[in-house]
């Protein structure tokens, strides 16, 4: 089973897949990998998106932590699993994360409030994904829940560029989760050469924030 909580701290980054394209998703999950991003998601509401996480299993093999992103039912979880996801993310708290644990998955639990963080952590999340971090605040937000969560790993995602990034790290965060920022229109058949360029500039981005 995947550390979660070490590969988020370590790593900082999550790369968010969700195309239109089953095909262009899955070359841009394997471009992603190349360029050095570690860890990646594939979200269920993509196409065909289960298959896309089987093939990319298959592609980098077992070592390499590939999760599953918008997973909100315990069908979700278990399809997930079978997969080939070592992690689940869910956007917010429900049956999805107590099946995920069930089946030894860690979790990556979708959390806004305060009390949503606690209950998280109550089911036994990894880690606590601060969903929608622009409209909660941002980094600002992050900051303030430092303060009664000095120990959680908060992980911010919605609305993070570049910029942000930096200054959710900054604020605390553990890491952030990016998407269109990141993946452009890659996984619905864009440019790979573009997605390169973001990717290193995620990456070193990522890796200039102080810890």
């Amino acid at each position: 089973m995947v550390d979660l909580r070490a590969a988020l701290a370590t790593h900082r980054l999550l790369a968010i897949v969700r195309g239109g394209d089953a095909d262009a998703s899955l070359s841009t999950v394997l471009t992603l990998a190349e360029e050095g991003v570690e860890l990646i998601e594939v979200s269920l509401t993509g196409a065909d998106a289960l298959t896309v996480i089987a093939r990319a299993r298959a592609a980098l093999g077992d070592a390499r932590p590939l999760g599953a992103g918008t997973v909100l039912t315990a069908d979700d979880a278990r399809a997930a699993r079978d997969a080939g996801a070592d992690f689940v993310v869910t956007p917010a708290l429900g049956e999805a994360v107590n099946t995920a644990r069930e089946l030894e998955l860690p979790v990556l639990a979708g959390a806004f409030t305060p009390t949503e963080m606690v209950t998280a952590r109550s089911l036994g999340a990894a880690a606590l994904k601060i969903f929608p971090a622009e409209q909660a605040g941002g980094p600002a937000y992050v900051k303030a829940l430092r303060g009664p969560f000095p120990h959680e790993l908060l992980v911010p995602v919605g609305g993070v560029d570049e910029e942000a990034a930096r200054a959710h790290l900054a604020a605390g965060a553990t890491a952030v989760g990016v998407g269109s920022p990141l993946a452009g229109d890659a996984a619905d058949g864009g440019s790979l050469a573009a997605l390169r360029t973001r990717a290193k500039a995620f990456t070193a981005a990522v890796g200039e924030a102080g810890r």
